[in-house]
């Protein structure tokens, strides 16, 4: 069975419709005038909601694997500011 790699820049919108939790990703695309590029949505998958709650579970694991090793850090939160 042949295996397809797609890529994405990022998640651009995470909705529930339908009784399904759907992410739009997106690509990154440059501008002619040479500004910011622009999110372009490319692909959209859908899954059930167990199925959206252990891919979250599968991503946080992935996210303390992370932070143990280095590769991220973790932001502190803002600190009010002083009146």
């Amino acid at each position: 069975m042949e295996k397809k790699e797609l890529y994405a820049d990022g998640i651009g919108q995470i909705h529930f419709a339908g009784g399904m939790v759907r992410f739009d990703f997106v690509t990154l695309q440059p501008t002619e005038d040479g500004k910011a590029p622009t999110a372009e949505s490319n692909m959209r998958i859908i899954m059930p909601p167990q199925g959206f709650l252990g891919a979250f579970n599968s991503m946080q694991q992935l996210i303390d694997k992370l932070l143990k090793a280095g590769v991220l850090q973790k932001n502190e939160p803002a600190k009010p500011a002083k009146k």
